[in-house]
């Protein structure tokens, strides 16, 4: 994840920023924010703690920016504070948990065939089109924040921030199969979930 435009590098601005350039830094989040911003929302389900994780993202980085070796790219190294300081806080929150999707994973007979019939699986794959699209856009959205942060984040960083497969894995500290794995279980969540909306059972 590489965000730098014309002008300095992201890297050559962390090496400036570092040394005590600190416009260099207020450049960097001017270049970062409104990504950082929108991948805590999209983590913490929450406007205001998406602005508290912003605030420690930013913290972090600047207290670490000696730590930053180039060893990935600066856009990655940001996203792991980021993502790590979103999980950090959904448990610092301590809610009372939400009914986990699990429920909504695909179900098989004892002969491994999938237990819905073909008219129940082509309906709860079409359920976009049956849904007034607004009110799926906010079921989904509340879906992601009651996914596992395992499967979550993943999605997450890969599905919603578009980033590659080798990407994730490095955010993550994950070998790439395992990034597949993930996300993979993480749609077929939610795409149960949002079958169930339509009354569909998967």
């Amino acid at each position: 994840m590489d965000v730098s435009g014309p002008g300095p590098t992201d890297e050559e601005l962390a090496a400036r920023a570092a040394a005590g350039d600190e416009s260099a830094f207020e450049a960097i989040v001017t270049r970062y924010q409104s990504r950082v911003f929108r991948l805590a929302w999209r983590l913490t389900a929450n406007e205001g703690d998406a602005a508290d994780v912003l605030q420690e993202t930013f913290l972090q980085v600047y207290r670490k920016l000696g730590t930053f070796r180039g060893d990935s790219r600066f856009g990655t190294w940001l996203y792991r504070i980021a993502t790590n300081a979103a999980l950090m806080h959904r448990r610092a929150r301590s809610r009372r948990p939400a009914e986990p999707l699990e429920s909504f994973l695909p179900r098989f007979d004892e002969d491994g065939l999938h237990a819905a019939t073909p008219a129940e699986l082509q309906a709860a794959a079409g359920v976009e089109h049956r849904l007034d699209r607004r009110r799926l856009a906010e079921k989904a959205i509340a879906a992601i924040g009651r996914l596992p942060d395992t499967y979550r984040e993943a999605f997450v960083l890969r599905d919603l921030e578009e980033m590659t497969t080798a990407q994730v894995a490095d955010v993550l500290g994950l070998e790439p199969p395992a990034v597949r794995q993930r996300v993979h279980r993480a749609r077929m969540m939610l795409r149960g979930y949002l079958g169930a909306l339509s009354g569909v059972k998967a």
